[in-house]
């Protein structure tokens, strides 16, 4: 015999504490509950991903949900209303509600719509838009530079309902730099924490 009896028992029973202290440090870390918040978290965000694409699908529209940012809107709509906005292939008339972007600007804007410009050969519309709180249309400060009116490729839907004051969430995330930014937050990326 090679090692005496004794001393692989020994052995063995040595390894079996090694393996459960080290299986006891293992369940000290914890590791079910950051596990579980982390797939949690990424069920909330898949959950919140298939809700928007389902309103895009169901609306129409590549920004169905949209929040009033100013006051330009005002009093009809005030700064943190959510609006639900969705395309159809109704005609758009003056006083509908669109959202739409303009060219060099990722933001939706939503406005109304004041005048109507239908080009009798084509059936296209080009429209004016201004914010109910606005002196000027929006041709005058809002367009990018030289564009009169929108065109169809800038509307990104129209206004068929709303919920006041839910947008104030989205407001305060981009606006607050102590919510976008929290102190702690800037101490872990520059490696003080």
């Amino acid at each position: 015999e090679p090692f005496p009896h004794f001393l692989i028992q020994n052995n063995r029973a040595t390894e079996m504490k090694w393996a459960a202290n080290h299986i006891h440090t293992l369940k000290s870390f914890h590791f079910r509950r950051p596990i579980t918040q982390l797939i949690t978290v990424g069920m909330i965000i898949t959950s919140a991903l298939m809700i928007w694409i389902a309103l895009m699908c169901i609306m129409g529209s590549e920004a169905p949900i949209v929040v009033v940012l100013s006051g330009s809107m005002e009093p009809g709509f005030k700064r943190g209303d959510m609006l639900f906005m969705r395309m159809s292939n109704d005609p758009i008339r003056v006083g509908d509600i669109l959202s739409f972007t303009v060219d060099g600007r990722e933001i939706p804007i939503v406005h109304r719509v004041i005048k109507v410009h239908e080009h009798q050969n084509t059936g296209e519309v080009d429209v004016l838009t201004k914010g109910d709180n606005n002196s000027y249309g929006d041709d005058m400060f809002l367009y990018a530079q030289g564009q009169m009116w929108l065109k169809q490729q800038h509307i990104t839907g129209r206004a068929i309902g709303f919920l006041p004051y839910v947008g104030w969430g989205t407001i305060i995330l981009t606006e607050k730099p102590i919510v976008k930014f929290p102190p702690f937050w800037n101490h872990s990326i520059h490696g003080r924490l």
